[in-house]
């Protein structure tokens, strides 16, 4: 993402905020730019905040702690980072008056059944409550919510591939799960379209392709398991079992949310439920397909094939593999 903001619009500077001092160096050894500056810190810590956000005029916000499992067991550690950082990151962006605030969420966060995904819900409430509230502020502040994301930390991808570069065993959770997903570099332009669309009070939920699990463990074991040295045939597969917290198909839009949702090309659009946003939804053209909640069971899944193709066009695709 921060890649793709140095070309969008060609900003001034682009400050990338993060408490992972090993994740700065890497991506300062990467890009080479003058107009990058990468500061050290964390979201619990508003002073900090605010230093960082003197001057700024777009805020994308993407932390969290978002590890399903880790989470149901740190659940204080969890509210910490996810509910009261994006209120600290809030009044940061109100205090120092920024132009937009995004905050980038997962389809954990609909009718959640987990610690992470109710934090996040809460990061979206907070957010979009944000805009009535922000008093002579003309900060504008929406969500951007989407599913797995090919190429960004902590996926699957890359724990699958060093997996097979052991010789296995390959763990897979439930075969039968689904899950939504799309390339880093899509999911990044998306969250530039609805940066660009937002008006204020809206939840932006990507229309996104799904695959299943097992299809995914499958299909790396067939096409990189020779490239390790091995016969596809060597490497087993393992069901371990549904976490503590997870769903075998995920959700993007609940049952809950429909009547308020908007369809446009490439994404949906929850309206917000606060009247005082100020939001008219006559502003978008069409309402929207759905008539049940939006769920990774009711898409049809991704081949093989196409999965495959998916992560060699991602642009971390060389870094996995060689790593």
């Amino acid at each position: 993402m921060v890649e793709r903001l140095l070309d969008y619009e060609e900003p001034a500077v682009v400050r990338v905020f993060d408490n992972d001092e090993a994740g700065l160096f890497d991506l300062k050894t990467t890009l080479d730019s003058d107009r990058l500056r990468f500061l050290l810190g964390d979201v619990r810590d508003r002073n900090r905040l605010e230093m960082a956000m003197e001057d700024i005029d777009v805020v994308f916000h993407a932390a969290a702690l978002k590890h399903v499992g880790l989470n149901e067991y740190n659940p204080f550690e969890t509210v910490q980072t996810n509910a009261l950082g994006t209120q600290n990151l809030i009044r940061a962006a109100m205090e120092e008056n920024v132009e937009a605030f995004v905050t980038i969420s997962t389809d954990k966060a609909s009718n959640p059944t987990s610690v992470m995904g109710a934090t996040k819900l809460l990061s979206e409430r907070l957010t979009i409550a944000a805009n009535t509230y922000k008093g002579e502020q003309n900060t504008e502040f929406g969500c951007v919510r989407f599913g797995n994301v090919f190429g960004s930390s902590g996926s699957v991808v890359p724990l699958f591939l060093d997996q097979i570069s052991d010789g296995g065993p390959m763990t897979v959770t439930n075969r039968e799960m689904t899950r939504f997903i799309m390339p880093i570099e899509e999911a990044t332009d998306l969250v530039f379209d609805a940066y660009e669309r937002m008006e204020g009070g809206e939840t932006f939920v990507l229309k996104m392709p799904v695959f299943r699990l097992m299809d995914l463990a499958e299909a790396m074991r067939t096409e990189y398991a020779p490239q390790f040295g091995y016969d596809p045939s060597e490497v087993e597969i393992h069901k371990t079992g549904k976490r503590p917290g997870e769903r075998i198909h995920e959700k993007l839009i609940s049952k809950d949310e429909i009547q308020q949702t908007i369809e446009l090309d490439e994404m949906f659009v929850i309206t917000p439920l606060i009247e005082d946003c100020g939001y008219d939804p006559l502003d978008y053209e069409s309402r929207n397909s759905l008539d049940a909640e939006y769920t990774s069971a009711d898409v049809d899944p991704l081949s093989k094939s196409e999965i495959i193709a998916m992560i060699e066009n991602t642009s971390a695709y060389e870094t996995m593999v060689e790593g």
